[in-house]
């Protein structure tokens, strides 16, 4: 998947016939379970290839936390996120022929009925059309973390990517939310998400994450503004950071996410930091400026990418 390009013209078709009539999420993401086509028990694989309009594609995935009030960030990429992640890609030019894939985050370990939902790679109006097909469970709780390595096990288990396997550069995947990373994932999880069971009993967030990262560079951004933040800051600072070190970046005003994914493609691939932060106006400067500010105090390698 992922042929044709993202315009700003059929954004403001789809916008006009979709987003601008939404009073609320539930009028943009009318699904009221989850459907087949994101179900990871019906996919096999997902992939990023090269085509005549992409022949360099870049796969990036964002993982959207959608348990309890992180609903409000699935909201916010419907209505404007989009549009700014993929025009300002396309501007700035951090990374070649974007792919977007979407998924939703919830609670495995709490029991949801979807605790992972996963759209295609797009390039173009099906990026949005595939969001707003996601089920919005808005349930988790019962401990304090949410499913977010759920994300790192679909990505390195069950993508095919031209990007690596084609010229060795690795996507990227970044993970949204408000709660601590989760700490493991047992075979009981994989045969009720994926329906089927794997050859592993437990596999830890650091296993999962030297999986993953194979062929992804792995950010988690952490929503500042959530309930869980305001409780257990340090904890779930701490947590991340003991995981991912800078990349665990802190998101503000998580209506900026878009920016600072953006930001962070332009610094780890060689942008100055101080440059990309001066590029944005107002109060999204100091937003971007608190999330990647450390990401250059980490030498690069000679690709341009950051190395924890």
């Amino acid at each position: 998947m992922g042929t044709g390009r993202f315009n700003y013209s059929d954004w403001k078709n789809y916008a006009k016939d979709t987003v601008s009539k939404a009073k609320s999420a539930a009028d943009i993401y009318t699904s009221r379970s989850i459907v087949d086509e994101l179900d990871p028990k019906n996919i096999k694989m997902r992939e990023s290839c090269d085509s005549p309009s992409n022949p360099n594609s870049t796969p990036i995935i964002i993982g959207l936390d959608e348990t309890g009030s992180m609903g409000c960030i699935a909201e916010s990429m419907a209505r404007d996120g989009l549009v700014t992640l993929a025009t300002e890609i396309y501007d700035r030019k951090p990374v070649p022929d974007p792919h977007i894939m979407f998924m939703g985050i919830g609670d495995v370990h709490a029991g949801d009925r979807a605790p992972l939902q996963v759209t295609q790679f797009e390039a173009d109006i099906r990026i949005a059309k595939q969001l707003a097909k996601i089920y919005l469970e808005g349930r988790g709780g019962g401990n304090s973390f949410e499913g977010y390595i759920l994300a790192w096990y679909f990505a390195s288990m069950h993508t095919r990517i031209d990007s690596f396997e084609k010229r060795k550069k690795k996507g990227f995947l970044f993970t949204i939310g408000d709660e601590e990373p989760t700490p493991n994932l047992l075979a009981s999880h994989i045969e009720r998400v994926f329906g089927y069971n794997p050859q592993f009993k437990e596999l830890s967030a650091e296993q999962l994450l030297t999986m993953v990262s194979r062929q992804y560079e792995v950010f988690h951004l952490i929503v500042e503004e959530g309930h869980h933040m305001r409780y257990g800051r340090e904890e779930v600072i701490r947590k991340w950071r003991n995981l991912l070190g800078q990349r665990a970046i802190l998101l503000s005003d998580y209506k900026k996410m878009s920016e600072v994914i953006v930001s962070t493609l332009q610094v780890v691939n060689g942008a100055n930091t101080d440059t990309v932060i001066s590029s944005w106006d107002g109060s999204t400067a100091l937003v971007v400026e608190k999330a990647i500010k450390a990401l250059d105090n980490n030498a690069k390698s000679n690709d341009g990418i950051v190395r924890f």
